[in-house]
């Protein structure tokens, strides 16, 4: 099969992501719609996922991903490979999480990855990245107490900024004393996370437990 040309950066501002997408049904979209659900959020290619659907059978898997050929291929792969627990959707997140989980079974929701999101290196440009207060104010509205939430990235200056925004809200709890974790908690790495240990270079890694918060807004 053909390689997918995509472009690697979409600037999730322009006019053509702005509309949020539907509520989605997740009776429909799952097997097993009670499962513990996991969004990975910047999924690509979503080999990550694929992976992980097939080692743990009893999660449900749920790729997000901006650049909608990427999307269609990876959805065409999981239908050859008959997966129940696997779904991927084109979308904008910065706009379309709250619509998009509007009809999650409740509790649902217990861990999300966000992992090598684009850096968007120019501080012009630092409001195009994934990880913005108002994102990890929303996922915390969804997600489980319980559940984590795991970021990690090759760019020390992106992880540090997407670590001290989960940190610096109430309903996140850091795992652990040391600034950064040695170990990837998942089972699967992604295909960059292999390909910057291949090359000797540092990961920057970061995990947080929702935990009950009294007075919650």
């Amino acid at each position: 099969m053909a390689a997918v040309r995509v472009r690697q950066h979409v600037n999730p501002l322009a006019n053509k992501y702005q509309t949020p997408v539907s509520p989605q049904d997740f009776e429909k979209i799952y097997a097993k719609p009670n499962q513990p659900l996991h969004l990975d959020i910047g999924c690509a290619k979503g080999q990550f996922l694929l992976n992980m659907a097939q080692i743990e059978p009893n999660w449900n898997y749920l790729g997000l991903e901006i650049r909608e050929p990427l999307v269609k291929e990876a959805n065409k792969l999981r239908s050859q490979l008959a997966l129940t627990n696997l779904h991927y959707l084109f979308c904008n997140v910065n706009n379309s999480l709250r619509s998009l989980l509007s009809l999650l079974p409740p509790g649902s929701l217990q861990r999300v990855t966000i992992q090598f999101p684009d850096p968007w290196f120019k501080t012009r440009h630092a409001k195009r990245r994934v990880v913005q207060p108002e994102l990890v104010a929303e996922l915390a509205s969804y997600l489980a107490v319980g559940g984590v939430v795991f970021v990690q990235s090759d760019m020390e200056f992106i992880a540090v900024e997407m670590r001290d925004r989960f940190a610096a809200h109430p309903a996140y709890q850091k795992v652990g004393t040391e600034e950064w974790l040695a170990e990837n908690p998942l089972p699967v790495p992604t295909e960059r996370e292999i390909g910057t240990q291949k090359k000797g270079e540092p990961v920057y890694r970061a995990l947080f437990v929702r935990r009950e918060v009294v007075s919650e807004v």
